[in-house]
């Protein structure tokens, strides 16, 4: 029966070890992959994609898109850090000339800390602009005890969805993140690509400790069995 027991406990950690292997595999092949269509030519802002399947493919690729911001309907969502400091996300919708919109994480603001909710976000201009960024998901989801009440500047989360309901205009199912260049003006926003996560080492870690646990099972196993068989009757 013990042997059983140990074979089973033994097996199993062998396995999460290998999950864990696989889990940093995955990460690297989507850091390569990242890299790799960042590197692709500047996508043609005629094909941006229309469905969250579309949008999928062209995570990640740069592209400039002309349009008009609706500067009054902008968001600032709360708690992103950078370096280790509150801050918000600035979001604005930006209108295309087809009537639909995106929406564009401008960049990143310190929080103030004399007063939480003061928000010295820079203008925007009222004319027509070209913004120039790579490609992303939606803003990413953090953990929150509740809903934010529509029409709120200050959020936990943007539901692209809801938000488009909200604003009266058809979001596309992706963000543009805002890149520094020639095309975009000096206005005091931090900006930078978030990357997908690359923790590798912590996953290699946790696989070494599963694979120890698993030997250690058997170790002690044999230990057990000679202990005995060395016992004096």
């Amino acid at each position: 029966m013990w042997l059983i027991v140990t074979l089973v406990f033994a097996a199993l950690c062998v396995r999460l070890g290998f999950w864990q292997l696989d889990r940093a595999a995955a990460k690297l092949a989507l850091r390569a992959e990242v890299a790799e269509r960042a590197a692709l030519p500047p996508l043609a802002a005629a094909v941006l994609a229309a469905t969250p399947e579309a949008a999928a493919a062209q995570h990640y690729r740069r592209v400039t898109l002309a349009g008009r911001w609706l500067a009054d309907r902008t968001v600032a969502l709360d708690n992103r850090q950078v370096d280790g400091r509150p801050g918000f996300v600035l979001v604005t919708p930006l209108v295309l000339a087809d009537g639909s919109a995106v929406a564009v994480q401008r960049g990143w603001l310190p929080r103030d800390a004399a007063e939480r909710s003061r928000i010295a976000a820079p203008p925007l201009p009222a004319a027509l602009v070209q913004v120039a960024g790579q490609l992303a998901p939606p803003p990413s989801r953090l953990f929150a005890f509740g809903a934010d009440a529509p029409g709120a500047v200050i959020r936990q989360n943007l539901d692209l969805g809801a938000w488009s309901a909200e604003i009266g205009v058809p979001l596309r199912p992706l963000s543009l993140v805002q890149l520094d260049g020639p095309r975009t003006a000096a206005d005091g926003l931090r900006r930078v690509m978030p990357q997908p996560s690359a923790d590798v080492s912590r996953h290699r870690v946790y696989a070494g400790q599963w694979f120890l646990f698993a030997a250690l099972a058997l170790v002690l196993y044999v230990g057990i069995l000679v202990f005995r068989a060395r016992r004096p009757r």
